[in-house]
């Protein structure tokens, strides 16, 4: 399902998403469909016709990447609450650099 298909339907949509992610989230498994893509070739560079000149990538489906995002929300907010993360450690924290500043 297209972003733009998500944002059209989201009142309509909402609820049904909301069941689905609370299932998920309670089994701790993801439903099959939500597994399924659609492998694309990428022309990287090179000849066309030769197999390593491309890149594959594996779009993942809207609802997923919302699903992703809520659950990263949610797993970070718990790891700031419960300090669980260091103020020192900064990698994959929003607003925070990998780089020590000397």
């Amino acid at each position: 399902m297209h972003l733009g298909v998500v944002r059209e339907l989201a009142n309509a949509i909402a609820c049904p998403l909301l069941i689905i992610f609370k299932r998920s989230w309670r089994s701790g498994e993801v439903p099959e469909d939500c597994k399924k893509t659609i492998v694309t070739p990428i022309f990287k560079k090179g000849k066309n016709k030769d197999s390593v000149n491309y890149r594959l990538v594996s779009p993942t489906l809207s609802p997923g990447k919302v699903m992703e995002q809520t659950i990263l929300e949610i797993i970070s907010k718990h790891m700031k609450d419960k300090k669980v993360i260091g103020s020192r450690q900064h990698g994959f924290m929003k607003r925070k650099s990998c780089f020590i500043v000397t």
